[in-house]
């Protein structure tokens, strides 16, 4: 789990960040949404420390993060995997030298033993005769595949990943959403996304923190963002007819279901609409 408590951080007079508090939960996608602007990136790189926070603190299971000197975030570092926007993979380097990197770097044991688990990786994220080819022969979606592979292979306890879906086709940005997700439940890992991406909200989001302008405006889950009443939320969340009509539906669905829960399996209790 990650904590954060009263994190504030201003660029000169340019308030960023003001008094956010925040539980990242193990085992559950935490997103972290808004406009441009808003103050999710520059939360996210306090998180990750490439920017240290003017105060408040950052506990990574119980221990201050932004109390620690460089020595001393070393090995919460080696526990954190990074899927970047662009991927990031390197171009003169084929897929499997892409997430060999990380072990090479990092990890102990033989060259045969850190095989086995990259290959163990590229199967998990479902790549398949790609091993030998370089970034440039391969589609967008490919990519994400090997970024994500990358950033798990070191086993990670913290997983962060900014804009998953950037260029990618809405099929292919739904696999994607739904393989962060399972790897996040399988391996019980605390995963922080930074998305703009509405179906990643609706589908993926375990637990969502909405910014407004530096503030945390709203928190909930993908099933309570449906009924929320903040207007801020509503507006940005649900703009286009489309969304609203997505909301419409699915509040309709929950008050059939639940309806149907009450009368057949509750004994009649019926829930207030």
């Amino acid at each position: 789990m990650i904590e954060l408590i009263n994190i504030r951080k201003s660029f000169g007079e340019k308030v960023i960040l003001q008094d956010v508090s925040a539980k990242m939960e193990a085992g559950k996608t935490n997103l972290i949404i808004g406009a441009s602007g808003s103050g999710k990136t520059v939360l996210m790189k306090c998180m990750v420390g490439l920017i240290k926070p003017d105060s408040g603190q950052i506990l990574y299971n119980g221990k201050d993060f932004t109390a620690m000197d460089d020595m001393e975030k070393k090995p919460i570092r080696q526990e954190i995997g990074m899927l970047f926007q662009g991927s990031a993979l390197f171009d003169s380097m084929t897929v499997e030298e892409n997430v060999m990197f990380p072990l090479d770097m990092f990890a102990r044991g033989n060259y045969k033993e850190k095989r086995k688990r990259m290959q163990e990786c590229l199967d998990r994220v479902n790549l398949k005769d790609a091993n030998k080819k370089y970034p440039a022969e391969i589609s967008g979606g490919m990519k994400k595949r090997v970024g994500i592979a990358r950033a798990i292979v070191l086993n990670p306890k913290y997983l962060f990943v900014d804009e998953p879906n950037s260029g990618l086709d809405p099929q292919t940005s739904l696999v994607i959403d739904k393989l962060i997700k399972d790897l996040t439940a399988e391996y019980n890992i605390t995963t922080v996304v930074n998305t703009h991406d509405m179906n990643t909200v609706m589908e993926s989001g375990d637990h969502i923190m909405y910014m407004h302008q530096g503030l945390k405006q709203w928190e909930g889950s993908n099933k309570d963002i449906i009924f929320a009443k903040d207007k801020k939320l509503n507006d940005f969340i649900f703009a286009s007819e489309f969304f609203q009509d997505i909301k419409e539906m699915r509040q309709s669905e929950y008050f059939q279901d639940n309806k149907w829960r009450g009368g057949k399996q509750e004994g009649g209790n019926k829930t207030n609409s």
